[in-house]
């Protein structure tokens, strides 16, 4: 899998070294690859149940860079699945409680928190400064929003959602600088713009705390892959969990010739 960032790599000083010398001692990773990862740029989108784990498993892993975007507070419903966030934070923006926490594990990853809904014109800014993108939002206006810059800019997308007892992971690259991606969906492909539903929220439906520690944990998985290049993503395949069973479900995802975002990137 080709690896996905394109600052600089950077050279380790000794505490880094020792910091990070389990990710050194995989062959697959190595001193080269946790550089990448020091260089890398990584997006998130929410700060909530999925952001967390995100957030601090990319933050522990020595990703360089973290912009995270959220506009909500921490509340006390939020402590059940939130863990990124404390009782002393309660009433504080959700991006500063996360940033604590990254920073305290790791003070040397810079986390730059947005306190903000960002729309379209913003996600395309903010898309276009980052190597990768995870999306732990939970409205379906914001997916596509995000999706789209990604296709724009040739950003790697990792997408999960958690509700109830269930959830979903999957990986969206479409880059038109590399001809074996073409077979790849976009998240509209699979989730077009057109389609009108629901959507469940968990102030209404619940969510089982370690869900969403689950979703994430394999969103920041996928993530590291793709920035040090190791494995095979998620890409053309989501994932579906139900807790309930604890039940993986695997499906093909095909991308749409007429999709409205990226289909004219393959023409």
């Amino acid at each position: 899998m080709r690896a996905f960032f394109r600052a600089g790599v950077p050279t380790m000083n000794d505490d880094q070294l020792l910091r990070y010398s389990r990710h050194i001692l995989l062959d697959e990773i190595g001193i080269e690859g946790q550089q990448r990862l020091l260089a890398s740029h990584v997006l998130v989108i929410g700060a909530g149940g999925l952001g967390s784990p995100v957030a601090m498993y990319l933050g522990t892993a020595g990703v360089g860079q973290l912009t995270i975007v959220d506009d909500d507070m921490v509340d006390l419903t939020n402590l059940q699945r939130q863990i990124a966030h404390t009782v002393a934070r309660l009433g504080q923006p959700k991006v500063d409680s996360a940033a604590a926490t990254v920073q305290a594990i790791n003070p040397d990853v810079r986390v730059v928190g947005l306190r903000e809904r960002a729309g379209a014109a913003r996600l395309n800014d903010l898309v276009a400064e980052a190597d990768l993108v995870v999306d732990c939002c939970d409205n379906f206006a914001t997916r596509q929003a995000v999706n789209a810059a990604c296709v724009r800019h040739a950003r790697p997308l990792v997408s999960g959602a958690a509700i109830g007892f269930d959830g979903q992971v999957s990986v969206y690259v479409t880059d038109r600088r590399d001809p074996r991606d073409t077979a790849h969906p976009c998240y509209a492909c699979v989730f077009p713009p057109t389609a009108t539903f629901e959507e469940a929220r968990c102030a209404t439906m619940g969510v089982f705390a370690p869900l969403v520690g689950i979703i994430g944990s394999v969103q920041a998985a996928e993530a590291l892959k793709l920035l040090t290049g190791v494995g095979a993503s998620l890409a053309g395949r989501l994932q579906m969990l139900d807790a309930r069973q604890m039940q993986w479900t695997e499906i093909r995802l095909a991308r749409d010739p007429h999709c409205p975002v990226c289909a004219s990137l393959h023409h």
